[in-house]
């Protein structure tokens, strides 16, 4: 058996329809826990959905994780620290440990913000990672 899982998101336009969180006590509408879903070891996915005006209502930082935000549609703003930087289709803000954090979508968001949150720990990546295996030899399946 091969170690691989397939998920489907759905399409972007259709992730405001999820429901979910890290506990019931922080649940809600527009984010889908994906590695809740998939058996994942190293990184963790969320997929993301705040219509116009809203916001997430909390600060939080992390003494471990550091976090990748990918925003896809929509326009939003992310305070970090004390700055508020904008955010928009292709923006893409990574986040360190220590560094205090929230986001909103702007009232005047032409539609939702949408984004990918990408958690990893743990170790450190390799600039070039040396645990992969080239096989030049190997025919493309197609």
């Amino acid at each position: 058996m091969t170690d691989y899982q397939r998920i489907e998101l759905g399409a972007i336009g259709e992730w405001r329809n999820h429901y979910g969180g890290f506990r019931p006590t922080t649940s809600r509408d527009g984010r889908r826990v994906v590695d809740h879903e998939v058996d994942m070891q190293y990184i963790g996915l969320t997929a993301n959905s705040f219509v116009p005006g809203e916001e997430a209502g909390y600060w939080h930082s992390h003494a471990q994780l550091e976090e990748l935000y990918v925003f896809l549609t929509g326009r939003g703003e992310m305070g970090l620290d004390d700055d508020v930087v904008p955010v928009g289709p292709g923006t893409a803000i990574r986040v360190g440990q220590g560094v205090m954090r929230t986001w909103r979508a702007v009232p005047d968001s032409p539609e939702p913000l949408t984004w990918m949150c990408i958690r990893a720990g743990g170790v450190e990546l390799e600039h070039y990672p040396s645990d992969a295996t080239r096989d030049e030899k190997r025919p493309s399946p197609w």
